[in-house]
């Protein structure tokens, strides 16, 4: 733990002499000693860099390179989707993949008090997404005679709650020795015009999440990515807990990960055709020859818009946050410089108890920088990087907003589609509307099937009944 007198010292080299004097004056000494063991856990040093380059002396970063659409390995493309579903089985069946969820997030949005993953979002029975997980990695783990641990990054805000929520409910089957929960960094509010870290009340600084981007050291310092790699984890499978129809393990999209002759099996992703131009989803993006995603906000209209003589998108390849990281290349991203994400600036109003006059102020406007990480800025770190194309329905059911676009009203749709599709693939008579859409409401279980082809043996009805409610 840092001396006092060391903590002083770091402090002025930052510009933080308010936190000085305020330390000077704070009682009792254990509330003196409380905030110094906050300010303890923060790299100062490089605080201090971050704040000359973010607040002090910001200007966003120059456009750089020629921007064109990413090349991608399209649903209707030639490819050996067989064989690389066969490696990617391999690796499953040999226990070299782990789970990785992103799940961070509240409910508020949804109308729901406590962690996003407990939100009950099946279309028939309510499942949590956490649930919806959990079934598909049981299920994977039957079908491949493996173990597929699975790493959760919490929030401060949620931990304990996300913990709770998995023991009450006996890790909805799992193996508890298999799941393991680590919180997400933060990094210090600061003030927009000064740099000063700001205090959320009078013992705590304010604090925000570092970014999905922080999930990397998160997994170092949690022991999570020791863990793996004591396993003998070679992949890990991301995503992101607001999709419930993400596959938790995709053997083809890990075969093509691992093995094809373009990939470095260091970082790739997974894509669908943007629905319309302005989507607010990130774009895949090749500058330079160099994969990345340009944020929607970031991409200029003109681009956006641009099409191609069929008058499809030019720039179409949607990121939907779904990744597989090669393990060895994580460890380079935490350990070393070179392959260090970099940080976005932010600014956002922040609530804050202002030392000078000891009061809590709410600002009308944005008043503070927040730091925060992206982790598909590690695209561009890798050797080599592929974007592999996805169907919406199949894998995409996101689950962000009360009602509209990306809503739990349009996921239940969706969930309905993707099992609809399921079951027409297998003989089911599925009843449609005029307008093409399913005339039922059906939730399919991964328990019962984690793709359509496993539906080959199972017992089905022969049709659904026109405006049923089924769940298999």
């Amino acid at each position: 733990m840092k001396t006092m007198t060391d903590l002083r010292t770091q402090l002025e080299a930052c510009h933080q002499h308010h936190l000085v004097d305020y330390l000077s004056k704070v009682t009792p000494e254990s509330a003196r000693d409380a905030i110094a063991g906050q300010l303890g856990e923060i790299d100062l040093d490089q605080l201090g860099v971050m704040i000359e380059k973010y607040v002090r002396n910001y200007a966003p970063a120059a456009s750089t390179g020629t921007l064109e659409p990413a090349q991608y390995y399209s649903l209707d493309g030639d490819w050996d989707r067989a064989g690389f579903k066969a490696k990617g089985e391999e690796l499953i069946r040999a226990s070299k993949i782990a789970c990785f969820t992103v799940a961070g997030g509240q409910g508020s949005r949804l109308g729901y008090e406590g962690p996003k993953g407990c939100y009950p979002t099946s279309c028939v029975t309510g499942k949590p997404l956490f649930a919806i997980f959990a079934e598909g990695i049981l299920a994977s783990q039957k079908k491949y005679g493996a173990v597929i641990p699975w790493y959760i990054m919490t929030s401060p805000l949620n931990h304990d709650a996300t913990a709770k929520f998995f023991a009450d409910h006996d890790f909805f089957g799992l193996d508890a020795g298999n799941v393991q929960f680590f919180e997400q960094g933060v990094m210090p509010s600061l003030d927009a015009t000064t740099g000063e870290i700001l205090m959320s009340d009078p013992m705590h600084l304010a604090t925000n999440p570092d970014g999905h981007g922080g999930a990397f050291k998160a997994l170092a310092v949690s022991g999570a990515l020791a863990d793996m790699k004591d396993r003998g984890i070679e992949h890990m499978s991301y995503f992101q807990v607001d999709n419930p129809h993400a596959m938790v393990v995709d053997p083809v999209f890990l075969g093509l990960h691992a093995f094809a002759e373009d990939s470095s099996g260091e970082f790739s992703s997974k894509m669908v055709a943007k629905a319309s131009w302005d989507e607010k989803v990130g774009v895949f993006c090749d500058v330079d020859g160099v994969t990345q995603v340009i944020e929607y906000s970031d991409m200029a209209e003109e681009l956006a818009r641009r099409t191609n003589a069929d008058g499809s998108l030019a720039f179409n390849a949607g990121s939907i946050a779904i990744h597989a990281i090669g393990v060895e290349f994580i460890e380079k991203i935490v350990s070393n410089p070179d392959y260090a994400l970099p940080f976005h600036r932010a600014l956002k109003k922040v609530s804050h108890f202002d030392l000078s006059i000891g009061q809590t102020v709410s600002p009308s406007e944005n008043n503070a920088v927040k730091l925060e990480k992206f982790v598909f800025d590690g695209i561009p770190l890798a050797a080599k990087s592929i974007v592999v194309e996805t169907d919406r329905v199949e894998e995409f059911a996101p689950v962000k907003n009360a009602t509209g676009t990306d809503s739990i009203e349009s996921s239940k749709q969706i969930q309905s589609e993707r099992a609809a599709r399921w079951l027409a693939s297998a003989g089911v008579e599925v009843p449609r509307k005029a307008d093409g859409s399913v005339d039922a409401v059906i939730e399919l279980s991964a328990m019962t099937a984690v793709c359509a082809d496993d539906l080959a043996g199972v017992e089905l009805p022969e049709s659904i009944e026109p405006g049923s409610t089924v769940t298999l």
